[in-house]
């Protein structure tokens, strides 16, 4: 009896001593020390980049070495990029592609990446050149004529149709897919179910994480979509924010140079423009971040590994 009192104390003091805290050391100072500049260092830029958008030009050249707290605040910047009546089309036109081209992109990719786990003839085939696309493309002029060819110039489809998915990605949902367990496949089909039943009950609420992850890439790629529409779009109101901006920062560098009798420049310089576009690029992105945070903290090494 003494015996097991003794063995019930002896390891409800070794419960304890686990779960005990740990004194906080040097070395624990020394890491925090590390991280904490690792810290200052990322979001330094950020900050630096909203006290550019925020300060009066005079203001800025006297403390270009190092600006911690503005001494004064305008929002000239902001005034001058939000007066272009483009600004709003550029919004709602990046809105557009980036809704319509996160569906379609995650519509391709899972269609593409779930019969990749199946097999079937040719399956070796189709998943070299598949990765094959990855080393080598036809080039810009074959592209540009493939386009005119589809009659897509000069349309906000031209800036969604083309880039179908990104073969990494789906890649890594495939890998994903084929390490989850294949009797949950097999008991579905004896019930009946088919193979789109399988992806749509089964497979994709087991993948929520990875695919909100993904989903997260996809609309940041697609915000800052800027290229096709430089090469293929005329029309300025069918341009994205990221042209409108662009636009912006030429028209302020442009006035900065004219010296117009009777007018009086703002004190504004193309810095606090570029600033302030970076800042008016960043927001909506960063909104639908914490909506998908605690899908894209587990989601990131999903797929990475098969056990």
């Amino acid at each position: 009896m003494f015996v097991g009192l003794k063995q019930r104390a002896g390891s409800g003091d070794a419960v304890r001593r686990r779960n005990k805290i740990k004194r906080f050391t040097a070395s624990d100072a020394v890491l925090l020390f590390i991280l904490a500049v690792f810290a200052i260092l990322i979001l330094y830029p950020f900050y630096n980049a909203l006290l550019v958008s925020i300060v009066p030009n005079t203001v800025y050249l006297r403390n270009q070495s190092l600006m911690i707290i503005p001494p004064k605040i305008s929002l000239d910047a902001y005034n001058f990029t939000f007066k272009s009546s483009l600004i709003w089309i550029g919004y709602r036109n990046s809105l557009l592609i980036t809704v319509f081209g996160v569906i379609y992109n995650m519509l391709l990719t899972v269609l593409c990446a779930y019969p990749m786990t199946k097999s079937f003839p040719g399956r070796k085939f189709v998943r070299f050149f598949i990765v094959f696309t990855i080393y080598f493309s036809g080039g810009l002029i074959p592209y540009y004529l493939l386009i005119k060819d589809l009659h897509l110039m000069d349309s906000l489809a031209v800036m969604v149709l083309p880039t179908g998915l990104n073969i990494m990605f789906m890649l890594i949902i495939c890998q994903y897919f084929q390490s989850l367990p294949s009797s949950l496949e097999e008991s579905a089909k004896i019930d009946g179910a088919g193979d789109f039943t399988v992806l749509l009950r089964i497979i994709l609420p087991l993948s929520l994480p990875l695919l909100a992850t993904f989903t997260l890439y996809y609309a940041v790629d697609r915000w800052n979509e800027w290229y096709n529409a430089m090469l293929f779009v005329k029309t300025v109101e069918k341009w994205p924010l990221q042209n409108v901006l662009r636009t912006i920062i030429n028209d302020i560098q442009f006035m900065a140079t004219q010296n117009i009798p009777g007018q009086q420049r703002p004190d504004v310089q193309g810095d606090a423009i570029k600033m302030s576009s970076i800042i008016v690029s960043m927001v909506p992105m960063m909104c639908l971040y914490p909506f998908l945070q605690r899908y894209f903290l587990s989601g990131l090494t999903l797929g990475a590994v098969k056990e």
